[in-house]
């Protein structure tokens, strides 16, 4: 079979006005970025068509270190839907360049389930991650100016400073350093750092936002530090939302792309799913529900921080919900969290399946207490028997639960037809009233607690004295209603990524909190999470290539 970036060089790809017009969207409305991309002025969602749209969350149970293919999945499941004659769009998140030249490869799908021009949204797409970049290092460069400065010097104590530096690649000599020296003349030093652009607040505070004018205010919410003498200090109060808006003016606008079958896709924003929200942009998404009646999205990781965000962060804020969620497992995982090791995921062994199908079992139940039916996507890859796939599916019976089988990575939509009908029957048959995991009103620990029990199985919520410290300060700020967005390992339903499978009786243990306060959430931090993650030993950069003509290999 051909490599995913060989397939996309071979697809014939349609006019970016052509794939306008198949959601309504007049040539005038394109702000064209070539032939094949374009973005989209915000005027043309339609909150009315938002509410008769059906809205599809794709996640997943919880995935080995290669992922278990939910973009390729969702691909899949939209070219799928297209294929039975629905009108319909796919919304997913940009790829960030670290992972691209990483571990991971790419984020626009893969084999004959991608979103094209594959090249140019895995690299620098239409900028906007450039801009975020340049927008979060504006707001550093302020704060450290008004720190140096002795005419309107705010008084900003440099120790208390949370705001860091961003950039969009895995570099882990930035996690920690000292910046300003070289004397009077370079500033104040202080102890600082990088993260990765897909953690920056900025990024999720662009990804909330409905508007410009929500936007703007959410910038001059973001918490900078503290003064000397304990008052807390915004963006607003250094007078910087409105430069950095500006900075955002066109990457605020979602992106218009095609899948391999050319169904309209619209990509925008890049939150991770374990230190953030983890999922593409409000306006993107009520943006294809305006058009299309039936939107296919996605949230990063497992259900239990992709989709637990989605519900009670995204859905919350904007007003939205799913009709159906898709849970996509591979008989690899379940081989994985059944206790064989990576090296062993190839060769058959149905028993390490039923017993890693405790970790779908748990993921099956978190769904079905936010009220949303459920299907579950077995993504086959070629080393699946049948007798594995026998298992998984009778497992899914147990439970009630539609399962479909999805081969969109080797025969695109053929591959999903199944997949798009049992989702389009739950829709039609089992009518969603989404309820979320917490009342924002509830007390903060209270959340935590009901997302830890509800959504992870934990036993116990311990909060360390620091966390104890910083949650009084922040319920004092006044931050005490905003929702939580709890930063833990992906690998895990715990806080400990060793323990596989669905482990019982443990405790999720907060260190610290940070506040998000741009955003409008919490974030619970339970082990060592890092944002700024580290290139492996052997960085998928190594492989790639450019010739003579331009043309990239290497690239997945």
């Amino acid at each position: 079979m051909l490599s995913d970036i060989e397939i996309a060089q071979k697809a014939k790809l349609d006019h970016i006005r052509n794939i306008a017009a198949k959601l309504g969207i007049s040539e005038d409305d394109l702000e064209q970025y070539g032939k094949y991309k374009a973005k989209l002025p915000l005027s043309l969602i339609d909150d009315t068509a938002v509410d008769r749209s059906n809205l599809i969350l794709v996640t997943a149970i919880t995935p080995t270190p290669a992922g278990e293919g939910k973009t390729t999945t969702s691909i899949g499941l939209a070219d799928g839907l297209s294929r039975l004659g629905k009108k319909v769009a796919v919304v997913l998140r940009e790829p960030s360049l670290g992972p691209v030249f990483g571990i991971k490869g790419g984020a626009a799908g893969g084999g004959y389930s991608q979103v094209v021009p594959m090249e140019d949204i895995n690299l620098h797409f239409t900028g906007d991650f450039s801009a975020i970049e340049k927008a979060n290092n504006l707001l550093a460069a302020l704060i450290d100016n008004n720190i140096q400065s002795k005419t309107r010097s705010l008084g900003i104590d440099p120790r208390t400073v949370l705001w860091k530096r961003c950039m969009d690649m895995n570099d882990r000599s930035l996690r920690k350093i000292v910046s300003a020296l070289g004397g009077k003349s370079g500033g104040i030093p202080m102890e600082t750092g990088f993260n990765i652009t897909a953690a920056s607040e900025i990024m999720a505070i662009l990804c909330l936002s409905n508007d410009m004018a929500e936007l703007k205010e959410r910038l001059g919410n973001i918490y900078v530090g503290d003064t000397f003498d304990g008052k807390a200090i915004y963006a607003r109060d250094l007078n910087a939302q409105g430069a950095i808006a500006a900075l955002l003016k066109d990457a605020i606008k979602p992106n218009l792309v095609q899948t391999l079958e050319n169904v309209p896709a619209f990509i925008h924003g890049g939150p991770f799913a374990n230190i953030a929200q983890g999922t593409n942009s409000v306006i993107a998404t009520k943006m294809g529900m305006s058009m299309a009646d039936y939107v296919v999205t996605e949230a990063g990781f497992g259900a239990d921080l992709g989709a637990e965000k989605f519900f009670n962060i995204k859905c919350q804020n904007a007003g939205i919900a799913p009709k159906a969620v898709v849970l996509v497992a591979t008989i690899r995982a379940l081989k994985y969290h059944g206790g064989r090791a990576l090296s062993e995921l190839q060769e058959p062994d149905a028993k390490a399946v039923e017993a890693g199908a405790e970790n779908l079992r748990k993921h099956l139940e978190t769904i079905a207490s936010f009220e949303v039916p459920a299907v579950v996507c077995i993504n086959r890859f070629q080393s699946d028997s049948d007798e594995e796939v026998e298992v998984l599916r009778k497992v899914c019976d147990q439970y009630g639960v539609k399962v479909a089988v999805s081969e969109g990575f080797v025969k695109g939509s053929e591959g999903t037809t199944e997949l798009a009908q049992a989702v389009a029957d739950v829709i039609t048959d089992a009518p969603a009233s989404f309820k979320p995991t917490y009342n924002l009103k509830d007390p903060v620990r209270d959340k935590i607690e009901k997302i830890c029990r509800t959504v992870y199985g934990a036993k116990y919520v311990i909060l360390s004295n620091k966390a104890k410290s910083q949650l009084r300060r922040f319920e004092a700020l006044g931050f005490g209603e905003m929702p939580v967005c709890v930063a833990k390992t992906q690998k895990s339903l715990s806080d400990d990524e060793k323990l596989l499978g669905r482990p019982k009786d443990f405790d999720i243990h907060i260190r610290e909190f940070e506040i998000a306060a741009g955003a409008g959430f919490l974030v619970p931090i339970a082990g060592n999470i890092l944002r700024m993650p580290g290139l492996p030993g052997v960085p998928a950069a190594e492989g790639m290539d450019i010739d003579a003509d331009g043309n990239i290999s290497g690239l997945s």
